[in-house]
């Protein structure tokens, strides 16, 4: 069964650029890949869709199979994050693939498929990197990871600089961002009077569905490592 979602995603990827993620991408991958109807059907219930979301999930395992590979061990943990975003853009063939892809996650009917998309991909790179947080800061850094990774791609789809020169810029600049928000909140944290102040708000958050896995010592916890 994954071979033959394999085989439709290969079909339909050389027709999105001209029609999009859509039922005419869809017919036209059941008829190029050889694929059953009722076996393309049960595999892809929402048609293009679904099939847009499997291009998405195979990008994101490009990029982690190119991060088990890359040494990052010499590099501040910033510049690890900044690679998985970049080795995750690296990943797609075809810009135009992508482009339609973001055309049709802003559709009000599935906005929240694409944002599980871009969370999975803020997870997977976390996760990859060692991440072990288990209060808020969990949920804070995949949203805000999310966030940097949503502008990089608006950005990098636009950019037509040679090696793509300008995005990596506009990453680190953003990245750079975050790690004055971190900065602050580590002054906040070691300030009495402040800490005091956001102890009740940061344990409400932390408590409202804190991920359940065990603790693990030695691995990065946060941006600043």
């Amino acid at each position: 069964m994954t071979a033959a979602k394999d085989l439709l995603l290969q079909a339909a990827v050389m027709h999105v650029p001209f029609d999009g993620w859509s039922q005419t991408t869809f017919e036209a991958a059941i008829a190029d890949s050889g694929v059953e109807r009722t076996v393309a059907e049960s595999l892809c219930p929402r048609g293009a869709v679904d099939l847009a979301l499997a291009y998405h999930a195979q990008g994101d395992a490009a990029m982690l199979e190119k991060l088990a590979q890359a040494d990052l061990e010499d590099i501040k943990f910033r510049d690890r994050v900044a690679a998985a975003v970049r080795f995750r853009l690296e990943a797609v063939e075809d810009k135009e693939v992508v482009r339609r892809g973001t055309t049709l996650f802003a559709l009000p009917m599935y906005a929240a498929d694409g944002a599980a998309a871009i969370w999975g991909t803020a997870d997977a790179i976390w996760t990859a990197l060692g991440d072990t947080s288990e209060d808020v800061n969990w949920y804070t850094k995949r949203a805000t990871l999310s966030g940097v990774y949503s502008a990089t791609v608006l950005y990098w789809l636009g950019d037509t600089s040679e090696d793509h020169a300008e995005t990596w810029a506009f990453l680190d600049r953003r990245i750079e961002n975050v790690m004055q928000i971190e900065k602050l909140k580590a002054q906040v944290n070691n300030n009495p009077l402040l800490s005091k102040v956001m102890a009740g708000p940061n344990w409400l958050l932390g408590h409202v569905k804190a991920p359940s896995r065990p603790p693990a010592e030695g691995l990065p916890g946060r941006w600043t490592r």
